[in-house]
């Protein structure tokens, strides 16, 4: 791991509990076609910690010099027209290595400043494509994240999704066209105390965690020391923790490598989609996310064929945020999904906590 960091960040492996939200964060980078991950929960339990921490973790990647799209020099899909007709051409790109971007949406951004602007003018005047990239451009092959997603404007939440989606951002003004890769881990977090996301939004991410204040004394004091100590002294805590940084970095990369030789049993998928039927989710997203982040986990975990156990651990993510809320219901909606989920599996309901206590595994 590069120890020349601009960016400084309290280390992932540091974090105490919130095994859930990490696990969630850990499998989208693994394989972000996931779709990214919305955390819900109280204030002051590490949301933005955790996920600036999940940035530093990850290895530098490659990208053309001097782009300002983070293009890949060898991936044509991670790249933009303008570099793409450069590596056509036949030219030799220019290489540089450059941190994962970690790009914060605040909730004051305009459309043209996520989107980008084109210069009319410039563009009618002098026959040229002036465009001003946004942060969609900047977030390109990163991280987008965006605190309080359940107060940020709807229609700009509907771009983010649809780029997240799609892997491409496409602005046009006055018949000038600009298009440009934006395919990144989309994270969204807030506060249910502060206003809901719309179902239809919700159902857009891949997975979605909730967080907790932890009650436990002896973790409520582990993590004020924690953070007391990387307060006092940052370098020295980041050195404390640099072997378990540059493990967990390598297990990652590996599962990034191994995630295409991952294979899922058909009658486990035939299972999964059983469950999605039996808790009338609506559309299919929710087969394929659990799918997918079945998947991810048997590659993080070092194999590459699906079991139950993997099922088990990410089902109630990829699947509570999918269900049509009952006003009647008292039930926990992840409660829900691992009852359903025992039943199909024909696993004891006595289950239901060894998959809770998994979480924490």
């Amino acid at each position: 791991m590069s120890q020349t960091r601009q960016r400084r960040a309290f280390p992932f492996t540091a974090i105490v509990g919130q095994e859930e939200m990490k696990l969630a964060l850990l499998l989208n980078v693994i394989d972000p076609r996931i779709g990214g991950v919305m955390i819900m929960g109280d204030r002051g339990t590490g949301k933005s910690t955790t996920i600036r921490a999940l940035a530093d973790l990850l290895p530098e990647i490659e990208v053309v010099a001097g782009d300002p799209y983070n293009s890949s020099p060898s991936d044509p899909d991670l790249q933009s027209v303008e570099v793409r007709q450069r590596a056509e051409s036949g030219e030799t790109l220019p290489v540089e290595p450059r941190q994962v971007p970690m790009v914060d949406l605040p909730l004051g951004a305009t459309e043209d400043r996520l989107c980008g602007t084109i210069d009319i003018e410039k563009a009618l005047s002098e026959g040229v494509r002036a465009f001003e990239p946004g942060l969609l451009a900047k977030a390109n092959r990163g991280l987008l994240y965006v605190d309080e997603v359940n107060l940020l404007d709807d229609h700009l939440v509907d771009v983010l999704l649809d780029s997240a989606a799609s892997g491409w951002n496409t602005v046009e003004r006055e018949g000038v066209s600009v298009r440009h890769p934006a395919r990144f881990v989309l994270i969204g977090s807030g506060n249910p105390e502060e206003g809901e996301l719309r179902p239809q939004l919700l159902d857009r991410f891949g997975m979605s965690v909730e967080v907790r204040t932890v009650r436990d004394p002896e973790l409520r004091v582990q993590v004020v020391d924690q953070r007391t100590g990387y307060d006092s002294d940052p370098e020295g805590f980041n050195s404390h923790h640099l072997g378990a940084q540059e493990a967990l970095q390598e297990r990652v990369v590996e599962a990034q490598q191994r995630l295409p030789q991952v294979l899922i049993d058909p009658d486990l998928r035939i299972r999964i989609s059983a469950v999605c039927g039996e808790l009338n989710v609506d559309g299919l997203r929710g087969d394929i996310v659990t799918n997918r982040a079945a998947r991810a986990l048997a590659a993080f975990e070092g194999r590459t064929e699906v079991n139950d156990d993997d099922v088990a651990r990410v089902v109630a993510c990829c699947l509570r945020h999918r269900l049509r809320k009952d006003p009647l219901e008292q039930i926990d909606s992840g409660d829900r999904v691992i009852k359903v989920f025992c039943k199909i599996f024909e696993m004891a309901d006595t289950a239901r906590d060894a998959f809770q206590l998994a979480l924490a595994a």
